[in-house]
């Protein structure tokens, strides 16, 4: 009895370690920017997502070079999915790149639109930035490039259009 007793605690010495190892993981993976596709049930699409699953979205006239969310209040809300520094973006979607940001970092484009997550997102699968008009239309980015349409939300932008918390 006395081995098996001195066999736990040697057993639960390397199942506590395990968990620090894949804690640190996710740390070091922090300079690769990821991109995949996931479906996303309110939109009936699967959509681009970082490497944490949360729905990825572009600004409707964010292209060829022209920048529109760059104060700090359009970036607390819609976060520039930053590109790893000196690396290039991978993940199960082509098309991935980086471009220079106004003031410095590097942001990660698909099919050469700056990519972005958005704060009211808090978990994989949502997508309630979908559709939302501020200083431009932001929706959700499909894999085929296109912009997810949703039928129903539509209907009902023009009214929060009317500066719906937001008014930048």
């Amino acid at each position: 009895s006395s081995s098996s007793s001195s066999s736990s605690p040697s057993a639960s010495a390397s199942s506590s370690s395990s968990p620090s190892t894949s804690a640190s993981q996710p740390s070091s993976s922090v300079g690769t920017a990821v991109v995949k596709t996931a479906s996303v049930s309110s939109l009936g699409t699967s959509v681009l997502v970082d490497a944490q699953g949360v729905t990825l979205y572009h600004l409707s006239g964010e292209q060829n070079g022209k920048w529109i969310c760059t104060s700090a209040a359009c970036v607390k809300v819609w976060h520039p999915l930053a590109a790893p520094t000196g690396g290039a973006p991978s993940g199960s979607v082509g098309s991935l790149g980086t471009v220079k940001r106004p003031g410095g970092p590097m942001q990660v484009t698909f099919k050469g639109m700056p990519l972005y997550t958005f704060a009211g997102d808090t978990q994989p699968g949502e997508a309630k930035g979908q559709g939302i008009k501020d200083v431009g239309v932001w929706t959700a980015v499909t894999a085929s490039g296109s912009a997810a349409s949703t039928p129903a939300p539509a209907s009902t932008t023009p009214a929060s259009s009317g500066g719906g918390g937001y008014g930048y």
